[in-house]
């Protein structure tokens, strides 16, 4: 592993938010190298550059086959903790170690299968290769961290002719303008009905409800972006759908992840978008803690954790990389997790 980012579904996860087994290790943004490949192996080979996916390609089942598919049915492994196999591939002092959306990113070396990567080019800056909007359409992003701020920077690529961002905190308007938002709402400074104003922003579950009801009647489309919680539920006016407005979700923005991801990363490479604009810092590796202290605080928009000692361009020689061994690897650095649903402080490395 090269880099990875650090994302709250970490977090969700240590919290039992989102169900997982445990001790696990986590993480699911990253980039990396090929060191070897196990037996039947024939997508990738030693040393290319690749990503790996949360969300597999097997490309061969009804859901991949389908143009407008994407969850792939190997997918249904991601929440479980172990590969396809069945079998979980790190162990800690004789005892498993599970695995995290079939990535499992916070560790210098990785084992995937290989419906889990995308080859992409190796030209690529590591640490930053991690709906259907038309031209002219207005667009609204709820939400200006990271995920709001990358949405903003789709739909310009995609061709919207307005970009709203809303938020509560004003500090995120910079950064919202700087990625092409026209303009920027918060919610506290205005006193009008909701459907006049984009709606009053009270987070989680109504938030989702707000940003539906904001929509265009007739051809609006509502997307849902992000890992929903468990046991959260929506209730919203059942008008809005007979109104003729799109509600829907999406897993991994609708893309097929091992066809997709190399597309962006190209697209990246041909500076269609620019991620220094919502990258904030960059840790190495012992830092891990520090950069999730940044995450709660709200102070962060989008970073990342340098594995490698050394991060400029990928090195196809490097010895960082993603590791295929068909054989349980006993790993020198333990990165695991205890949940408990009191009030506890979690540590992402430890010995």
């Amino acid at each position: 592993i090269l880099a990875t980012g650090i994302c709250w579904t970490n977090e969700h996860m240590t919290k039992g938010a989102i169900v997982s087994k445990f001790p696990v290790t986590v993480g699911h943004e990253a980039t990396g190298v090929v060191e070897s490949i196990g037996e039947g192996v024939t997508m990738v080979k030693p040393g290319v550059t690749v990503i790996p996916v949360f969300l597999p390609q097997c490309r061969e089942c009804k859901a991949c086959r389908d143009p407008d598919g994407n969850l792939c049915v190997s997918s249904h492994i991601t929440g479980h903790g172990v590969l396809a196999d069945g079998t979980t591939r790190f162990t800690c002092r004789g005892k498993p170690v599970y695995h995290f959306m079939s990535t499992s990113t916070f560790t210098e070396y990785t084992v995937v299968d290989e419906t889990s990567v995308a080859k992409i080019d190796d030209e690529a800056h590591p640490e930053k290769v991690s709906s259907r909007v038309t031209r002219g359409s207005t667009c609204v992003a709820f939400g200006l961290g990271r995920v709001g701020l990358l949405v903003i920077m789709g739909c310009k690529s995609a061709g919207a002719s307005r970009i709203i961002g809303i938020d509560l905190n004003k500090d995120k308007f910079e950064k919202a303008v700087a990625v092409r938002a026209i303009k920027c709402i918060s919610p506290k400074d205005s006193t009008k009905p909701i459907n006049e104003v984009l709606s009053e922003m009270t987070g989680e579950a109504s938030l989702v409800i707000d940003a539906l009801a904001s929509c265009s009647m007739n051809y609006g489309v509502g997307v849902v972006v992000g890992a929903p919680l468990s046991a959260k539920m929506l209730t919203y006016d059942p008008v809005l759908l007979c109104a003729g407005c799109t509600r829907k979700g999406c897993v991994f923005g609708g893309w097929e992840s091992r066809d997709d991801v190399p597309k962006l990363v190209t697209d990246f490479l041909e500076k269609k978008f620019d991620l220094d604009q919502v990258t904030t810092h960059v840790f190495p590796f012992k830092q891990i803690n520090e950069g999730f202290e940044l995450l709660y605080s709200h102070q962060r928009y989008l970073f990342f954790i340098a594995v490698a000692s050394k991060l400029t361009f990928i090195n196809l020689s490097s010895s960082i990389s993603i590791d295929f061994h068909t054989a349980p690897v006993e790993c020198p650095t333990c990165i695991n997790f205890t949940q408990n649903n009191a009030s506890t402080s979690t540590s992402y490395l430890s010995k």
